[in-house]
């Protein structure tokens, strides 16, 4: 059995060893010895592109923004689902990822940083996003690990009111936010309709032809018409009748 090969590695924000790794044909990124990403198991990254832009597909010159370039997937679908008028902008904190898909994913991934409907932001993904009104006509964010399970605490902002409310902000009016998830989250559902989102959850395969090692994608729109087929709809928690009698003692 081949061993796995520490190829690179690079230092995250909060002071962590993000490392690139290959084994035989495949590659893993891993983050203080915990796999973020891994080329055997990109069907998700592929599907979180398919159900963000599927409601694109008529619309001319579109505008989407990638947050996290990973191994170049979700990059690699979103262009080929889209014409040569499209424009792609990829936010990624780290150089060193890009770098990696320049030297090392070349037969991953087709090359996508070459298209010329490319364009690299590299730093944080907030300060382009709060200087971006109304600009992008779908937003996929596959970031970390998703909003409940952090493998770096400063990605965490991203996922609270005020980070969905930035990207709702940067987004077009018949616009669509499209977000990755290692898990499900009952309360990410309930935060992303409190701040005005039609939503819809989409369970997806991490291997092409299994359920196992599921992964999950919100789309959310303020349009119900822009969501594309299938999904499950989260409903709001209902009030437990303890707080509901709280509440009504309060009102007397």
């Amino acid at each position: 059995m081949k061993p796995q090969i520490e190829l690179a590695t690079t230092e995250t924000p909060d002071g962590g060893k993000m490392g690139l790794y290959q084994h035989d044909q495949d590659f893993a990124i891993k983050i203080n010895g915990q796999q973020l990403m891994s080329s055997r198991q990109h069907e998700s990254e592929l599907a979180l592109a398919r159900l963000g832009c599927a409601h694109l597909a008529k619309r001319d010159a579109p505008s989407v923004l990638i947050g996290g370039l990973g191994m170049g997937y979700t990059l690699r679908q979103t262009l080929d689902m889209l014409g040569e008028d499209a424009k792609v902008v990829v936010s990624e904190l780290l150089p060193d990822v890009v770098a990696w898909n320049r030297d090392y994913f070349k037969n991953l991934n087709g090359q996508p940083l070459e298209d010329k409907r490319t364009e690299i932001k590299i730093g944080d993904i907030f300060p382009l996003l709060t200087s971006s009104a109304e600009s992008f006509d779908a937003i996929l964010l596959d970031i970390d690990n998703g909003p409940s399970a952090i493998t770096d605490m400063g990605n965490s902002q991203l996922y609270t009111q005020s980070g969905i409310e930035i990207c709702k902000y940067a987004l077009r009016k018949k616009g669509c936010l499209a977000i990755w998830s290692a898990e499900p989250s009952k309360e990410f559902e309930e935060l992303l309709m409190s701040c005005g989102f039609q939503v819809r959850r989409y369970k997806v395969p991490a291997y092409t032809g299994t359920t196992k090692n599921s992964r999950f994608i919100w789309v959310a729109a303020e349009d119900v018409k822009l969501l594309p087929p299938g999904g499950g709809e989260p409903r709001p928690a209902k009030k437990s009748k303890a707080r509901a009698k709280q509440h009504t003692h309060r009102r007397r």
